[in-house]
C-alpha cells in the first residue's frame, strides 16, 4: 500500500494538535491555503474525513482520532533518529553551559589546555543564570551550583567554594585605613543581586554588625562585575576563591582578612543519565576534575557529602 503524502501527514498532525489550521500554518512556516490543501489532498489519499470544519472551530473526527496517534508516534521516532543522527555528526563538538562569571574568572582560561590535549575536540561555552534544560537546550554538559541532587542528572563533584573580601592593594594605601574587618564600615562594600545576602553573612561570621553592609554599597548583576570593580578600587568585593585565585596571585587582588565563610554546597559537572558516559561528555568531565587545582580548591570527603 502506498503510502501518504508526508507534507500532509506533518499538515494533519500539527492541524489536529493545535485544532487550527491557521496556527498550523504558522508553526510549518506556510499559508493556510496549502495547509487546506494538503489536507483536502491527505482525505482524498486516505479515502476518509479528517476534519468537521465549523465556522469558528475545528474538530476530529472518529477516525481521525484514532489515526492521530500512530502519526505522532511515527514523527517523534523520525525526530529522535534525527537528533541521535545529529549527536553523531557533532560528536567532536561539546557545548558547555555555566553562569557568565564562572566562565569568565575560572572555565575560560583552562578550556585551551583541554583543546590542545584534544585537538579534534571543538569546545562551545553558554553562559545563563537559569538552570540549563537538556532535554530543550543543546548542550552536553553543564557546571552547577548545590548539593549534587538533580533529578535525571548524573553529578560529579568539582570543587568547593569559600568566600572572603578581596580589595586592590591601592585601597590599602589610601586616607582610610582597612586593617581589620571593622574598618569595613569605612568602605565601600560591591554587591551582587544573585548574592546579595553573602555580605550579612560573613559579617556575622566576623562578628560584626550585619548593618555594615547596608550602609554604602555598589551593585552588579554578576559576580565577575564586582571583582572587577575591586580590581580597579572602587570598593571591597566578596570573592569566591575560583574567581579571584588568579587575581591574587597576579597581585591585582589582595584578602586582606583571613576569615572566610565556607559553603555547604560546591560546585558539580553534571550532564542526562543518557549521555554521561558518551566519550566526549566522559572526555571533558574527566579533565575538567583534574584541572581543578588541589588544596584551596578541593573539599575534604566531608564537604562532598
Amino acid at each position: 500500500m502506498q503510502l501518504p503524502s508526508l507534507n500532509g501527514l506533518r499538515a494533519f498532525e500539527a492541524s489536529a494538535r493545535l485544532l487550527s489550521f491557521t496556527l498550523a500554518a504558522a508553526e510549518l512556516n506556510v499559508t493556510q491555503t496549502a495547509i487546506s490543501h494538503q489536507i483536502r489532498r491527505l482525505e482524498d489519499q486516505l479515502g476518509i474525513k479528517l476534519f468537521v470544519r465549523q465556522t469558528r472551530s475545528l474538530a476530529l473526527t472518529r477516525e481521525a482520532q484514532e489515526y492521530l496517534p500512530a502519526v505522532r508516534s511515527a514523527f517523534e521516532d523520525l525526530r529522535r533518529a534525527t537528533a541521535r543522527l545529529r549527536r553523531v555528526e557533532n560528536d567532536g563538538r561539546l557545548t558547555v553551559s555555566t553562569t557568565a562569571s564562572l566562565a569568565t574568572k575560572w572555565l575560560v582560561s583552562r578550556v585551551a589546555g583541554f583543546q590542545d590535549a584534544n585537538p579534534g575536540m571543538e569546545v562551545r561555552i553558554t553562559t545563563s543564570t537559569h538552570l540549563v534544560d537538556f532535554r530543550r537546550e543543546e548542550v552536553d554538559v553543564a557546571v552547577r551550583y548545590g548539593h549534587g541532587s538533580w533529578p535525571g542528572l548524573r553529578a560529579h563533584w568539582l570543587m568547593a567554594e569559600r568566600i572572603f573580601p578581596v580589595c586592590s592593594p591601592a585601597l590599602l594605601k589610601g586616607a582610610r585605613p582597612l586593617l581589620d574587618p571593622g574598618d569595613l564600615a569605612h568602605h565601600t562594600l560591591l554587591h551582587t543581586s544573585v548574592y546579595r545576602d553573602d555580605w550579612e553573612l560573613w559579617l556575622t561570621a566576623a562578628g560584626l554588625p550585619q548593618a555594615i553592609a547596608g550602609r554604602r554599597g555598589l551593585t552588579f548583576d554578576l559576580g565577575f562585575m564586582a571583582i572587577q570593580a575591586a580590581i580597579e578600587g572602587l570598593g571591597v568585593a566578596l570573592g569566591r576563591v575560583h574567581m579571584v585565585e588568579a587575581d591574587i596571585a597576579a597581585g591585582r587582588l589582595i584578602a586582606p582578612f583571613d576569615t572566610a565563610l565556607p559553603q555547604d554546597a560546591g560546585y558539580y559537572v553534571v550532564s542526562p543519565e543518557a549521555t554521561a558516559d558518551s566519550r566526549k561528555v566522559a572526555l571533558f568531565r574527566d579533565w575538567l576534575i583534574a584541572s581543578a587545582t588541589p588544596g584551596a580548591l578541593a573539599a575534604t570527603p566531608g564537604e562532598r557529602d
